[in-house]
């Protein structure tokens, strides 16, 4: 972010939803490449409360990772934020707009003490030369400023607390000689090293079987619990998001164009993005075997977009969708939607009768 964009940033009023810990607004990333420049995320609001999960979720290509890269200032060279606000509350109350934060104040006031991530492949956190423990206690050493006993200590301590069996063994393991599970739990470890208030998880689960990926999502969200995080999932998988979120934010090209509680959007769905990906999900008691899917592909977001990214794929679309853009139409507190059907002068649409059943919530 330029200079002046920052003065600008800290002109501004902070804005801060009532309860939320982190707010974002009008957050607006472009990337530059070969072929023009990306609306990678175009206008972006959404609120974090505390102790609770945000999920952030859509296809391939449609903004979630970069949206929480941008927080967390790990956007690459090409990459430029170009509006927006990211509000941290502190704990006596004190705001923080985290794209005001210059790249040394991000590493040393923000970044793995306030807000930490976890990404999808843990091969590519961990490095495969160095046992896990030496890889912990470096950055304890180093960030904590814990002398070596201690950081040993605190180190098997993280390995117990994310239920890594004979943590004291593992300490001198590589990371090749643990199973893709343990090391996902090592890299959550490492997350939560210096106490962040946040936990941030990119498609934590993608590159791991079933079976693990439920154990995965439980031990999450008991350390939620245990330590009073507040965290952001970035998924494709509804499948993860029914079981875990509190609530959900749906991205399309870009935008979020359906946010709401949890129980709003997999039962009272309205944009037919969000039918698209409910439709999508399995059904054990489907009476075909027969998958549904989105017709069409993701839009091309090089230069200037004309009306709904959406519309070419969309069956239930009306003329203005392929002129203009709808603006979020608000259908409770808490339940907002950015789809001309909820206008006052659109035709009445009849949903489609069946959505994948969610699975039933983690406890």
């Amino acid at each position: 972010m330029s200079d002046q964009k920052r003065a600008d940033s800290a002109q501004n009023e902070l804005f801060l939803a009532e309860n939320a810990l982190l707010s974002v607004r009008n957050l607006t990333v472009r990337f530059k490449t070969g072929y023009g420049v990306v609306g990678a995320v175009r206008g972006v609001d959404f609120d974090l409360k505390k102790g609770k999960t945000l999920a952030i979720v859509g296809e391939s290509g449609s903004g979630k990772s970069v949206t929480v890269k941008a927080l967390a200032g790990l956007l690459g060279e090409n990459a430029a934020i170009e509006s927006g606000s990211a509000v941290l509350r502190g704990p006596n109350g004190e705001k923080t707009d985290l794209f005001s934060l210059k790249r040394r104040e991000m590493r040393r006031q923000i970044n793995g003490r306030r807000i930490a991530m976890v990404f999808q492949d843990p091969m590519t956190s961990l490095d495969p030369t160095m046992p896990i423990g030496k890889q912990l206690m470096e950055g304890l050493r180093d960030h904590l400023h814990l002398g070596r006993e201690k950081a040993t200590e605190e180190a098997v301590r993280l390995l117990k607390l994310v239920e890594i069996p004979e943590a004291e063994s593992r300490m001198r393991s590589y990371p090749h000689q643990l199973s893709g599970g343990m090391r996902q739990r090592v890299v959550i470890a490492m997350a939560l090293s210096c106490n962040p208030e946040i936990l941030i998880c990119d498609e934590p689960t993608t590159a791991l079987d079933v079976t693990i990926q439920s154990r995965i999502l439980e031990l999450i969200q008991d350390l939620q619990r245990k330590l009073g995080l507040s965290v952001i999932y970035i998924t494709h998988d509804l499948g993860v998001v029914a079981k875990v979120a509190d609530e959900i934010a749906v991205m399309y090209a870009g935008r979020i164009v359906e946010r709401g509680l949890a129980d709003e959007i997999f039962y009272d769905p309205r944009h037919p993005y969000t039918w698209g990906l409910l439709l999508a999900m399995p059904d054990v008691e489907m009476d075909s075997g027969e998958l549904y899917t989105i017709p069409g592909n993701p839009p091309n977001m090089v230069g200037q977009t004309v009306g709904e990214p959406f519309a070419p794929r969309n069956e239930y679309a009306l003329n203005i969708d392929f002129r203009r853009e709808a603006p979020m139409f608000k259908l409770s507190e808490t339940h907002y939607a950015a789809t001309w059907l909820l206008h006052e002068k659109a035709p009445e649409v009849a949903r489609p009768a069946r959505f994948g059943r969610p699975p039933k919530r983690l406890n």
